[in-house]
């Protein structure tokens, strides 16, 4: 497939909605009118890339009515990433056409230009924040992937159980004032980890694997 196989569909896609199409005007792979209307470019591109959004880009300091056109994603192409595209594309204003070379040749309108205002998620940002101020220290490595993340959550659940450790089963009580960990009693109750066994009620103490995670984040407890 050639970038100039997406050009007939695109065109006779825009035609039937009225519009007069001229290829090649300028740097625009397509440029199209019709009447009084704002026009239209389109940039053709065989795949979904950086190289076609900034181009795109590019093409909206003459007009702001700019799609970006590529072929029909297979299940192993930017279908995969459709969501993400789609945000992408919103946010910077361009629309998105999905073009069938193969008969029939069609495009699919899949996003229009347009203006965007994003609309913040103020109850997602607020737990970003409080696990920010919550967190001892930075325990963690920026980008890396396939390690155990230490949250704030798995450091109160490390100071309670380092305390058991240390004390023996305790009341859920004694274990918040003592380490700080306000959600203590919780914490142990819901044992997300395997790290906490209830001896009596609001007691617990330390499992095996609770011990053995003193050692697997022994890094992790000097933050604490």
């Amino acid at each position: 497939m050639r970038e100039a196989d997406l050009y007939a569909p695109v065109k006779a896609y825009l035609e039937a909605q009225g519009y007069e199409v001229k290829a090649e005007i300028g740097d625009c792979d397509l440029l199209a009118r019709r009447g009084e209307d704002p026009p239209v470019i389109v940039e053709l591109k065989l795949t979904f890339s950086l190289a076609l959004v900034m181009q795109g880009v590019a093409r909206q300091a003459l007009f702001e009515d700019v799609y970006l056109a590529v072929p029909v994603s297979s299940d192993r192409g930017w279908k995969l990433r459709y969501k993400d595209i789609i945000r992408l594309c919103r946010r910077l204003g361009l629309g998105l056409l999905a073009v069938r070379v193969d008969a029939p040749a069609s495009v699919e309108a899949h996003l229009d230009p347009g203006p965007y205002q994003p609309r913040q998620n103020k109850r997602r940002a607020g737990r970003l924040l409080r696990e920010f101020e919550r967190r001892a220290g930075d325990p963690n490595t920026g980008g890396v992937t396939g390690v155990k993340r230490i949250t704030a959550y798995r450091q109160d659940a490390l100071r309670c159980a380092l305390y058991l450790q240390e004390h023996g089963p305790t009341k859920a009580a004694i274990i918040a004032a003592a380490t700080g960990a306000d959600t203590a009693a919780r914490i142990m109750r819901a044992d997300h980890y395997g790290w906490f066994e209830r001896i009596d009620r609001g007691i617990y103490g330390l499992t095996p694997n609770g011990a053995e995670s003193l050692k697997t984040f022994e890094d992790a407890i000097k933050d604490l």
